[in-house]
C-alpha cells in the first residue's frame, strides 16, 4: 500500500503548486517548475509522509524499519536524476512515457530496498546519518525551491 500511495500521491504533486495559483508556502513541497531538482520533491515528500505512517505501524514487528525507510527515501529520490539523465543522454533527449516510468522505477526499487534492509538491519549502525540526511535534503528542497544554484540540475531541461 505503501508504494501506491507514494505513486498516487507523487503524481498528484505534479500539479499541486499550479492548482494552488502558485502558493509560495507549497511551493517547498510540490515542484514549482520541470527541472530535475523540483521532480525529486516527487517522490521524496510522500514517501517521508508514508515512512512516518510505516514507521509508526510497523516499528514493533520490523526494528530496523525507521533506518530502512530512511534509506529507502533517499534511494528513491535520488534514483530519479540517475535514471532520468541516463536515459536522456542515451536517447539524445526526454520523453513524457519515460519521465514516468523513472519514476514508478524509483518508486518500486525505494520499497523494494525499504523491505530488504528491513530485514537485513543493514541500515542500522547508519541510523544518525541516514536522519541527518534526510533532514539536510529536506533544507535544501526548502532552500533551492526559491533560490536554486545556477547549473543546469536546477533548471528545466
Amino acid at each position: 500500500m505503501g508504494a501506491v500511495f507514494v505513486t498516487l500521491a507523487g503524481t498528484l504533486s505534479h500539479f499541486v503548486y499550479e492548482w494552488s495559483g502558485e502558493s509560495f508556502l507549497l511551493g517547498f513541497f510540490f515542484p514549482v517548475n520541470e527541472s530535475t531538482w523540483e521532480h525529486m520533491k516527487l517522490y521524496f515528500f510522500p514517501m517521508l509522509v508514508c515512512s512516518l505512517i510505516l514507521n509508526r505501524k510497523l516499528k514493533t514487528e520490523y526494528p530496523c524499519i525507521t533506518s530502512a525507510l530512511l534509506g529507502g527515501i533517499l534511494f528513491g529520490t535520488f534514483l530519479i536524476p540517475i535514471l532520468f539523465y541516463t536515459y536522456s543522454g542515451i536517447l539524445g533527449r526526454n520523453c513524457f512515457i519515460l519521465d514516468f516510468a523513472t519514476f514508478l522505477a524509483s518508486v518500486t526499487l525505494g520499497f523494494i530496498a525499504v523491505y530488504r534492509n528491513a530485514l537485513s538491519c543493514k541500515l542500522a549502525p547508519y541510523l544518525n546519518w541516514l536522519k541527518v540526511a534526510v533532514f539536510v535534503i529536506a533544507l535544501c528542497f526548502f532552500l533551492f525551491t526559491y533560490f536554486p544554484p545556477a547549473i543546469g540540475f536546477f533548471e528545466t531541461p
